[in-house]
């Protein structure tokens, strides 16, 4: 299993770098892409890493955020083959609201129409090859973190606080144990463990890879969460026996140094270029 990071936030100089994720995965000799960035510069980056783009297989949104989704256009000019596969709750909905101040945060409009043809809904968790599979959320009363991180979804009773029923993890099975990808993890990245352990009881997570909400309203510098609920988090991770932690992104900078001091050697820094084989 070889992981690459084709665009986060930060990276060398010779990478595009943006307020965005896109990771591709070469796994039992197929090719996934998760997540499209905030824009088509990840393209770049793959060729410039030695990633063909036009021999993904398949790809996932992993959930309805314009900054995993807005490349997703460029993606389709280079591979005419690859099906996206996204949660039914994937719409153009998504915003972000302080106050009386909001503003759109979700898929880009027309995206999902000018394409239909090349996404895949999905309403349950799905096997989508040999040792492959779609987890969604089962996680109760999770509108409430939607409310606590300002992010909201258009309901036919106005805006209501995400519950994240868009969101999906992409997790595959190794020899090592079990590999966790959850882009922004808004569920919180300690249920979606527990979701996934209950789904393959007995095995150990090996690895998890993503952000996990922890920035403020301010940005990657802010600190959404207190201190010591980021610690607990941690000790969470450690208790769950999740052996290397992969993450940046929505994280945030703050976050990150209480989450390395708790996890030591476990926890790892995401950007853009980094490569992993497992």
């Amino acid at each position: 299993m070889k992981i690459t990071i084709l665009i986060e936030n930060d990276g060398p100089g010779r990478y595009e770098t943006e307020h965005g994720l896109a990771v591709h995965i070469a796994y039992n000799n197929r090719n996934y892409l998760l997540d499209a960035g905030s824009s088509d510069a990840f393209i770049q980056n793959a060729r410039l890493l030695g990633v063909d783009l036009g021999a993904v297989d398949a790809a996932v949104l992993s959930h309805a955020h314009y900054d995993h989704s807005s490349g997703f256009d460029g993606f389709f000019q280079l591979n005419k083959k690859a099906k996206v596969y996204l949660r039914d709750e994937a719409k153009e909905l998504c915003y972000g609201k302080v106050g009386f101040f909001k503003r759109y945060v979700g898929i880009p409009e027309g995206l999902l129409k000018t394409y239909e043809h090349r996404f895949v809904y999905i309403s349950s968790n799905q096997r989508l090859a040999e040792g492959v599979w779609l987890i969604g959320h089962k996680t109760g009363g999770l509108e409430e973190r939607g409310k606590k991180g300002k992010m909201y979804r258009q309901t036919d009773d106005g805006l209501r606080p995400d519950d994240f029923a868009h969101e999906h993890s992409l997790v595959f099975k190794t020899r090592k144990g079990l590999v966790i990808f959850n882009s922004c993890s808004h569920a919180g990245i300690e249920n979606i463990v527990n979701e996934v352990k209950d789904k393959f009881p007995g095995i150990e997570v090996y690895a998890v890879f993503g952000g996990f909400h922890l920035m403020g309203v301010r940005g990657t510098k802010s600190l959404g969460y207190s201190k010591m609920e980021v610690r607990r988090l941690a000790e969470t991770l450690n208790h769950q026996n999740v052996q290397n932690i992969y993450t940046g992104h929505c994280t945030g900078v703050p976050a990150y140094k209480i989450l390395n001091e708790v996890l030591g050697e476990k926890i790892h820094h995401m950007e853009t270029g980094t490569v992993i084989e497992i």
